[in-house]
């Protein structure tokens, strides 16, 4: 059984006071370059990524833990979770509505354009040819909306967060499949990793979790899948606009015969420079906004579509007996393949519902799409397929020439705020998806602007905005028909024009896959390269300089050892901070990381060095918006927490060595646990329930908002506290000497016997993009007075 489902197992099962839970090497509250003589478990960490993997672990009962975080699923009071769930019936509706203009407008928007791409390839011939479409459509509606995102990928998200890298961050999870740098055991701990009790119905997928962990060409092809899918559904990003807006504006040409393509092409760009320009004011809003004209543009398509099947024939309601998809294959033959290109566009935009799922619920989204906007779109395209079994030399311009006379203009009006508001469901996705990528790492950093102060899902990212924009004003000028923007969208015909959203669709590819190759070498440079303790040790508790008043934290991306690049400040610097911390600001695969969670601390060096370790952990969908002040005191109160623990936890160990010789021998017999599904996990080591009744108590669990100290009772303890403080006192006079930010930044060059493709991706792609990325102290908004940098190449 694998790790992450035992850990979850023995979480699940604590329902009395004291617990199962794992101590590995992990545990240990001192770093990996502690003194041997300290009386804490050293960890001894190999430069080898593997190691950790390969910890030895030993099950063990423990009273309530006072660490918060190392707790298990679910035990963390006010843990956040979606925030839909305990919305009112109100409420919900009030968001469903918003749903229409966020996520449902490009899929809603698709009959503009359906029909006339569909039959540019596959030319009517007989009202069996509309049956035949028409059958393709309304099957393909029910199954990749319906079915396979509305039934299916909606429930697979991860905690209310939808996307590519979600689904990635769920996977990683659960299986030891992830290949991005600065992952830790202690990650698995984070209450929102929610980890299943292991159980029969779990096992039947531990073949394949297994085949995963063992393979790392699979792990690579699963990254590589997942980039890919990303770069896909950016990509997305650009056609959409360009199709909706290019269709809707082009219903000019049916009510005007003045109005010619060129400049249907120019009112399109208008429109579309308005459309990206007020993405800034945020989803809420305008979704709010927009929502009553969505509304109004569903209510619109299926009245027409039944004033047409009444009007013209009725018999279209044949088009759901699937034989007519046969007929259609076998009187079309390779033209009928073709128009499957077009015959696809009617899903546009379903990847929508699941990439925008940050904005709203599961339940608002499938409320919606089943009640209003399948039946809807179902009766729009039954109403042109019977226009068409009259009128086939419409087919050119299916939609709007099935509109009524006297109520064309307002159809059309209607459509063009459609068209537009569609533009703006892909370009939401887009940037959801990318800000995940961001948070795991396989995407340059870009500046994010949090549009809601309830909702910290709604985003918007000006760069990505506008380098869409751009990208789709080339297509509109370049491509100059639907029927070749339609096959941009499905890749049919690099020839017709695609060939631009595929080279797009590369780019966004490359660069994420060089951000993610050059992050991870750059990380396993830097814990190849970390200082030895031996090196600690000489210099002493002086380290070899003067040690001025005052906090320094030091950022870099390590979260194990010394960094080399400390080793530079020694050697640049002509004194050192009498307290130093290196913090490391990594996230962790989870959505959401509470705030009790947030810090975690190790010591580095014995207690004369004054050196700390701080682990800040975030979700990729956590929002970094603290000032310097405000994470400043937050690490500190943690740190606070963090040595009254660590000494309340060496008075356990030493109430524990007092028990009697009898004791140890009985306690460290071999145990078992029988978990509640069958498993028999060993037990190695004593619990500590079986401890003497004179062991001191443990106050009730707790996060780190609340840690209760123990009564003291003998000289000893008395020692100890006054230990304590005097390491407290000596935190707060450095906080009063002030705390300065020392960037390590730290650059990688490839080796000069490297292959050239090498050389050429991280010495030139590489560099150009960390040198143009927003880096990751500028979101505390720290003052240039506080700021020290030093620089350091590593040759890979």
């Amino acid at each position: 059984m694998g790790d992450e489902e035992m850990n979850g197992g023995a979480g699940s099962m604590d329902s009395m006071e004291s617990r199962w839970v794992f101590q590995d090497e992990d545990e240990s509250e001192i770093d990996e370059d502690e003194d041997e003589d300290q009386h804490r478990t050293t960890v001894m960490d190999s430069e080898d990524d593997e190691d950790d993997d390969n910890a030895e672990q030993r099950l063990i009962r423990t009273g309530p833990r006072i660490d918060s975080f190392d707790v298990e699923a679910l035990e963390v009071p006010g843990a956040l979770r979606n925030e839909y769930e305990d919305y009112s019936l109100g409420r919900k509706l009030v968001i469903a509505f918003q749903t229409l203009g966020v996520v449902f407008g490009d899929v809603g928007t698709s009959p503009l354009y359906t029909f006339s791409v569909m039959f540019s390839k596959a030319p009517i011939n007989g009202n069996e040819d509309v049956l035949g479409a028409l059958s393709l459509v309304l099957y393909t509606l029910i199954l990749i909306p319906l079915l396979k995102y509305v039934l299916v990928v909606l429930w697979a998200n991860d905690d209310g967060e939808g996307g590519t890298f979600a689904l990635y961050s769920l996977i990683c999870r659960h299986a030891k499949v992830s290949l991005l740098p600065n992952q830790l055991p202690s990650d698995a701990r984070i209450s929102s990793f929610r980890l299943k009790v292991p159980s029969p119905e779990l096992e039947r997928s531990l073949k394949i979790k297994e085949r995963l962990e063992a393979s790392l060409t699979l792990k690579k092809l699963l990254l590589m899948l997942v980039l890919a899918g990303t770069s896909m559904v950016i990509a997305d990003g650009v056609v959409t606009p360009a199709m909706s807006v290019v269709s809707a504006v082009g219903g000019l040409k049916v009510g005007v015969e003045a109005i010619n393509q060129d400049q249907v092409v120019m009112i399109s760009v208008a429109f579309l420079i308005i459309l990206f320009s007020v993405q800034e004011f945020g989803t809420s809003k305008v979704g709010l906004a927009v929502g009553p004209a969505l509304f109004i543009w569903f209510c619109s398509l299926g009245g027409i579509g039944i004033y047409n099947i009444v009007q013209y024939d009725s018999s279209v309601l044949r088009a759901f007996n699937p034989i007519h998809i046969y007929y259609f294959f076998k009187r079309n033959s390779t033209k009928a393949w073709y128009s499957l290109g077009g015959c696809l566009l009617c899903a546009t935009g379903s990847e929508a519902m699941f990439a925008d799922l940050c904005y709203f619920s599961v339940r608002s989204v499938q409320l919606t799409f089943v009640c209003l906007v399948l039946p809807c779109l179902m009766l729009g395209y039954l109403g042109q397929a019977a226009y068409l079994m009259e009128n086939p030399s419409g087919a050119d311009q299916a939609f709007f020439s099935s509109i009524p006379i006297g109520a064309f203009w307002p159809v059309f009006l209607i459509a063009n705020i459609a068209a537009l508001i569609a533009s703006r469901a892909m370009t939401t996705a887009t940037f959801s998806c990318i800000k995940q990528s961001m948070a795991l790492g396989c995407f340059p950093r870009l500046k994010i602007i949090h549009t809601s102060r309830k909702f910290m899902g709604q985003i918007y990212i000006p760069v990505v905005n506008w380098f869409l924009l751009v990208v789709c004003l080339v297509s509109i000028c370049s491509i100059s028909s639907i029927d070749e923007i339609g096959n941009a969208y499905v890749l049919w015909s690099v020839g017709d024009g695609s060939w631009i959203i595929l080279v797009f669709a590369i780019i966004m590819f490359f660069i994420m896959f060089i951000w993610n190759y050059g992050s991870k070498l750059k990380s396993e440079t830097e814990v190849k390269q970390k200082l030895s303790m031996d090196l600690m040790r000489q210099l002493g508790s002086n380290l070899g300089t003067i040690r001025a008043p005052g906090i320094g934290l030091l950022y870099n991306e390590l979260v194990k050892g010394i960094p080399a690049i400390f080793g530079h400040f020694l050697t640049t610097l002509p004194a050192v901070h009498s307290m130093v911390i290196f913090v490391c600001i990594k996230y962790v695969p989870v959505p959401v990381v509470h705030q009790s969670e947030r810090f975690l601390f190790r010591r580095v060096c014995p207690k004369s060095y004054h050196i700390f370790r701080c682990i800040a952990r975030y979700g990729y969908k956590d929002v970094r918006k603290e000032s310097h002040q405000t994470f400043e005191q937050l690490l500190i109160e943690s740190l606070d927490k963090f040595i009254r623990r660590e000494a309340q936890e060496r008075s356990l160990e030493s109430d524990g060595d007092d028990g009697d010789t009898d004791s140890e021998d009985e306690s460290s017999c071999s145990r078992v646990l029988i978990a509640p599904n069958g498993s028999v996990y060993s037990l190695g080591v004593p619990l500590l329930a079986e401890h003497k009744e004179s062991s001191k108590p443990i106050s009730e669990a707790s996060t780190s908002d609340e840690v209760r100290s123990v009564p003291p009772t003998d000289p000893e303890i008395s020692d100890a506290e006054q230990s304590i403080e005097r390491e407290l006192s000596f935190i707060r006079k450095a906080k009063k000497s002030g705390v300065v930010y020392l960037l390590g930044h730290g650059d990688i060059r490839a080796r000069k016997d490297s292959w050239f493709i090498k050389k050429l991706i991280i010495n030139y792609f590489y560099a150009f993009l960390r040198k143009n990325c927003r880096r990751g102290i500028a979101n505390l908004s720290v003052p240039h007075s506080h700021l020290m940098q030093v620089g350091m190449t590593y040759m890979v």
